[in-house]
């Protein structure tokens, strides 16, 4: 029975590797097609917006989790919830503003960089710009529009990830006309 226990934690050590190396080339083969770290930072926010604004139904139907009340439990959320089903971390949520409406999610692992390192060559690429751009989508899909960005990066010698996550406004549906 353990045996068992052993092949399913394998298996998802195994997933996990092969996701991050399969990042890595993706990341590789974007600095190949484009000129600057600038541009490939852009391509992958946008790709990272467009896998959160598909991935926010997945998630909201696995966890059971209604709307949240207001941005203190959207970031819990994100944090013990989101963070743990995808990526198998829970950072830690800090650095509030005075008015409660900016946050950083603190990653001490960062399973994205795992095998990672940036050459000089690439100083200015964030290279787990993918999950700002999974943030946005996925707040978006629930009227909220957020700025998201890396202020600390393991890559860049700092001690911890950082992310940065700025309530903008709750974005109000619109209706067609007549659909009130």
């Amino acid at each position: 029975m353990s045996r068992q226990s052993n092949r399913t934690t394998d298996s998802k050590k195994m997933n996990s590797e092969l996701f991050t190396l399969t990042y890595g080339a993706l990341v590789t083969q974007l600095c190949k097609d484009y000129e600057n770290d600038e541009e490939v930072n852009k391509q992958l926010d946008k790709m990272g917006y467009n896998i959160g604004v598909r991935l926010i139904e997945d998630f909201l139907a696995r966890s059971s989790i209604g709307r949240c009340q207001d941005f203190r439990e959207t970031a819990d959320v994100i944090a013990k919830s989101a963070f743990k089903t995808y990526l198998g971390i829970t950072p830690s949520v800090t650095n509030w503003s005075p008015a409660g409406d900016e946050f950083s999610l603190i990653l001490e692992n960062n399973p994205l960089v795992d095998f990672v390192e940036l050459p000089d060559t690439h100083s200015t690429l964030i290279y787990s710009n993918l999950l700002c751009g999974v943030l946005r989508g996925a707040l978006e899909m629930v009227q909220m529009a957020v700025d998201v960005r890396f202020v600390q990066d393991t890559l860049r010698g700092d001690n911890v990830t950082e992310i940065r996550m700025k309530f903008i406004k709750r974005i109000e549906e619109n209706l067609p006309a007549g659909d009130e």
